[in-house]
């Protein structure tokens, strides 16, 4: 950064990252591969006037950082002017950064790792009618970077993440199916049980065999928890700031407005001890808060790095992410919808005819529109009761109407760092036979 400012950059910023991991894949109780990783990567932002420029590169020796600021110094000065770039004010920085819990000293070696996916796989192949192994994994590692810029920001962050999984394939008569179940954590004591994964991941696999199609039509969906949280996602796209200053987004005039049900709070969470998303700061050192996006069903704020709230006359708000050389982008941290009153199984007792989505698969979405489209797989539910498996369906309908009629049950997990209870839709169209 220093470099850039002496090349007369009028404002820069820089950042390195280093990171390491060890993954164990097994199959068949015998090893199959050991794979260790070590990077060194680190980027420059830098500025003349309105005109920006940023770089990328792993080269730290000192030919490679002076070539990489000479580069980021001629690309900036040739650069078309962008009114809405620069660093964020000074006054938006965060005046202290909390101490966050995110890192754990890796302690696992290879053979703890071999051994763990060789437990998780021997539960999966214990459940009856699996007959192959895709993959059985473990993996551990650890991630530290730090960050400056001229505007006073001065930032260093270490993660730590470890995890283990499995794939298998049942087969019958009727043909092949495979599914899947993992853990991933920043500290072991966080991640779910061995013997509990391949479990989950053999029952899954054998529940999918013999799967049908179901007749096309509207009927009530619910979607499981496994896959639900992808929702969230096509709201954190709807309200990020760079979509609404550009207008493309289906909630652009949305801002106040009930876009959910009144029963439907969505929180996001940035300090949460542990937290796949947390983070102290947003990548452009401004402080961020526990919010709750969405209020008894009502929008209330947009997901604004600083240039997307200078484009819309507003104030950054702790969603900034960085990028090595590049511009910030925005996203949330820990998301997550708070659970409801009901059980799935109580939800799915009160319907007569539904589906019950376990898995989906390329979803289309319209972000001008909201129309949106997705391939499912899942089981019928008959009665009250999940019936028999079910695949090659499709279910499509509006967000818009769709955030308007979620029903969450009451199972939310915190396993990932955007998570959702199982979701309720009343009245969706499936298309199936």
């Amino acid at each position: 950064m220093k470099r850039a400012r002496k090349l007369g950059a009028d404002a820069a910023e820089a950042a390195v990252t280093q990171s390491r991991a060890t993954e164990v894949a097994v199959r068949d109780g015998k090893l199959e591969a050991v794979e260790g990783s070590e990077s060194k990567d680190a980027g420059l932002r830098v500025f003349f006037g309105k005109r920006q420029a940023g770089v990328s590169f792993s080269d730290l020796s000192e030919d490679g950082v002076s070539l990489a600021v000479e580069r980021a110094i001629a690309m900036a000065k040739l650069a078309p002017e962008d009114p809405y770039c620069g660093l964020v004010e000074a006054d938006y920085l965060a005046p202290d950064v909390p101490e966050l819990a995110l890192y754990e000293t890796p302690h696992w070696t290879s053979e703890d790792l071999s051994r763990l996916a060789q437990t998780v796989e021997t539960a999966a192949r214990d459940v009856s009618g699996i007959t192959m192994t895709e993959t059985a994994f473990a993996s551990t590692g650890e991630t530290a970077s730090a960050s400056v810029s001229s505007n006073g920001v001065s930032h260093t962050a270490r993660r730590s993440n470890s995890g283990y999984g499995v794939s298998v394939i049942a087969a019958s008569d009727s043909g092949m199916e495979r599914d899947y179940s993992m853990t991933s954590a920043r500290r072991v004591a966080d991640l779910r049980d061995c013997a509990e994964i391949g479990k989950e991941a053999g029952e899954r696999t054998v529940s999918r065999l013999g799967a049908t199609q179901m007749s096309s039509g509207n009927r009530p969906v619910i979607f499981d928890r496994r896959v639900s949280a992808r929702f969230l996602g096509s709201l954190e796209g709807a309200i990020s700031g760079p979509s609404i200053a550009r207008g493309v987004s289906f909630l652009r005039d949305q801002m106040g407005q009930q876009v959910f049900g009144e029963h439907i709070n969505i929180i996001d969470d940035p300090h949460r001890p542990w937290g796949l998303g947390s983070r102290p700061v947003d990548g452009e050192g401004l402080a961020n808060i526990r919010r709750k996006i969405i209020e008894n069903g009502m929008l209330t704020t947009w997901l604004l790095n600083s240039p997307s709230a200078r484009q819309l006359g507003l104030e950054p708000n702790g969603y900034a992410t960085r990028s090595l050389g590049g511009s910030p982008g925005v996203s949330s941290t820990n998301l997550h919808i708070e659970p409801g009153e009901q059980s799935r199984e109580e939800i799915i007792a009160d319907i007569s005819d539904g589906l019950l989505i376990t898995e989906m698969f390329s979803p289309s979405q319209n972000p001008n529109t909201g129309d949106w489209s997705v391939g499912v797989s899942g089981f019928a539910i008959l009665s009250g009761e999940i019936a028999h498996p079910v695949s090659e369906i499709t279910v499509a309908g509006n967000l818009k109407d769709i955030f308007a009629r979620l029903i969450p049950a009451n199972d939310l997990k915190f396993w990932s760092s955007t998570n959702a209870p199982s979701l309720l839709v009343d009245n969706l169209s499936v298309g199936g036979a």
